[in-house]
């Protein structure tokens, strides 16, 4: 029998969207077709980051290789890639005037280098339509193809994300096709590759793992070169995926934020609603700010 899903307590309620900045960004991207990680993986900031003129966009189609249970994006037939999307995007953003876009994808094991040449065509895409702007980008572990992670960086984002998503113990259960180990060497290899990019990392929390689990994946994320960690809460976009265990209070965020400083991270965004790209502005200027 299945188990009962949990009632989102107060703290978990967001606005309606609404706005002139939101329904700018919301007509522009479905006048040219362009796909988002706002609205692909039902992002509960949606709303916010939208009115203050904010989005993420997701590359490389809209469906994934991968099957992970938290998920909410599709693993239906994969397209190939649209050799005019780096353009299309970089356009986008200069339209748009974005000061700092993020940029992320699906994960595309069906590739021969898992999307790397469409990351590197876009950051010098962005460079020339919109020179103004600070590129973060959020990218899958390549299946460890590191040499293809190293023309990621020379490409010089300014920011390379990769999540780490949970405690190695609930990989098999939540994604499966992942590995803790590689994703944390991901993190080393970049700095390897570069000493100047910000290194960032999110973890999801209430999926079942220990308050022990969470420190020691933190300690993990900074031994690998880490520098900002967003912790947010698990929501589970359709009974289908993998269920919430727990709705983890804001108290504890703030306790975990504080951890997270005391080891080291630069910037820790840590709250129930907070995901990779939330705040993503704020938190680069954070890290910014003590140089």
């Amino acid at each position: 029998m299945p188990k009962p899903q949990l009632r989102k307590p107060e703290w978990l309620k967001v606005r309606f969207p609404a706005g002139p900045e939101y329904a700018r960004i919301d007509r522009y991207h479905r006048q040219q077709g362009l796909n988002s990680v706002c609205r692909s993986a039902a992002c509960p900031n949606q709303g916010e980051c939208w009115s203050k003129g904010t989005a993420t966009f997701m590359i490389l189609g809209s469906n994934c290789s991968r099957h992970c249970r938290f998920c909410n994006v599709s693993s239906e037939a994969l397209l190939p890639p649209d050799p005019q999307e780096p353009q299309k995007v970089a356009k986008a953003i200069a339209e748009l005037n974005l000061k700092h876009a993020v940029i992320t994808s699906v994960t595309r094991d069906d590739l021969m280098d898992g999307g790397g040449a469409h990351f590197v065509a876009l950051v010098g895409e962005i460079r020339q339509q919109a020179p103004g702007c600070r590129i973060e980008l959020l990218i899958p572990d390549l299946q460890g193809n590191w040499a293809v992670l190293q023309s990621i960086v020379a490409a010089a984002p300014d920011i390379i994300g990769h999540n780490i998503e949970t405690v190695p113990r609930l990989y098999p259960q939540v994604r499966p096709e992942a590995e803790y180990q590689r994703s944390l060497e991901l993190l080393s290899q970049v700095r390897r590759f570069s000493d100047q990019l910000t290194i960032k990392s999110g973890l999801m929390l209430g999926m079942g793992e220990s308050e022990e689990e969470i420190y020691q994946t933190m300690r993990d994320l900074r031994l690998h070169n880490c520098q900002i960690l967003t912790l947010g809460q698990y929501l589970a976009p359709s009974s289908e995926h993998y269920p919430v265990q727990r709705f983890v209070h804001p108290n504890e965020f703030t306790k975990l934020a504080k951890l997270g400083k005391k080891l080291g991270f630069e910037h820790v965004e840590a709250g129930p609603l907070v995901r990779s790209s939330f705040h993503a502005e704020e938190q680069f200027r954070a890290v910014e700010e003590r140089y």
